[in-house]
């Protein structure tokens, strides 16, 4: 009997606890935390964005760091990539480059994990979009303070990194 009031005490108790921790919690939020709801508050709905568009013009652009998976310059929206079918591979492969000019996968994609060739694409690099992205056309929703290693390089060290 003992035991089973102790228990509803440790009920009660945690219960009201978490109640004040979550008023408090609720209070502050509201004024501290930076979000993307453009100060619109947690119980009101945002008026949702448009859907950006993907970037659409089949240019190949530079990249950022040393292998960085190439982004992919089209649109992909009805692509199949399932174990049965690469849709991708229909442009990409070894055998389809050179009617479709489309650049080939790396030969990396044609290797095992122990290093051998081989003659279709590796199972492990057969899922294309576990890497490779499509671009949007939209802004940046957050600042961006990205510098690419190349222009990284070129900046002068600044004194206190140079001792």
């Amino acid at each position: 009997m003992r035991n089973l009031l102790n228990l509803k005490t440790m009920v009660v108790s945690t219960i009201a606890m978490t109640s004040l921790m979550f008023s408090l919690t609720a209070t502050s939020v509201e004024n501290e935390v930076a979000t993307l709801r453009d100060q619109t508050k947690i119980i009101e709905q945002q008026k949702p964005n448009l859907i950006p568009k993907v970037v659409n013009k089949d240019i190949k652009q530079g990249r950022n760091y040393p292998m960085q998976p190439p982004i992919i310059p089209h649109t992909i929206r009805s692509y199949e990539v399932n174990k049965y079918n690469n849709k991708c591979m229909s442009c990409h492969s070894r055998q389809l480059t050179e009617e479709s000019q489309a650049p080939m996968v790396s030969v990396t994609h044609y290797m095992n994990r122990d290093g051998n060739f081989l003659a279709e694409i590796s199972p492990r690099r057969y899922f294309c979009n576990q890497c490779h992205v499509t671009q949007l056309d939209t802004k940046e929703l957050v600042e961006n303070t990205f510098i690419d290693m190349h222009t990284m390089m070129k900046q002068k060290p600044s004194k206190a990194s140079q001792h």
